[in-house]
């Protein structure tokens, strides 16, 4: 898959709440890079992502809005806003590093109000 590819189908996965489908973008040697910690490994990816649908990121809960979309290689680069009910994200922003069809390294820091 191409990065464009990864990009629809991780946006697509976490649209729909799901943790098991977003980790088909990652391997068990991905590492997701969050501003508390570094994660590495699927299990322990799974977890955040479980986390965030559990929370802030609940399914039918929250409305978010693409405000950039800048793909270079096998770089993603995504800026979003989102009204969630623990309060409105101001911006995020997620960077994807994709080789080999799967997310290898990604970014993730928001800013809420």
């Amino acid at each position: 898959m191409t990065t464009e590819e990864v990009l629809n189908h991780h946006l697509e996965a976490f649209s729909e709440g799901s943790a098991d489908k977003v980790m088909e973008d990652f391997t068990d040697e991905s590492v997701l890079i969050i501003p508390e910690a570094t994660l590495t490994g699927k299990e322990i990816i799974h977890g955040a992502f479980t986390e965030f649908f559990d929370s802030i990121f609940k399914p039918g809960t929250y409305e978010f809005t693409m405000d950039r979309v800048e793909i270079s290689g096998d770089i993603a680069y995504i800026v979003w806003h989102a009204t969630t009910s623990a309060g409105e994200v101001k911006m995020g922003t997620d960077t994807l590093y994709v080789k080999d069809g799967k997310i290898a390294v990604q970014t993730f820091a928001m800013y809420v109000e």
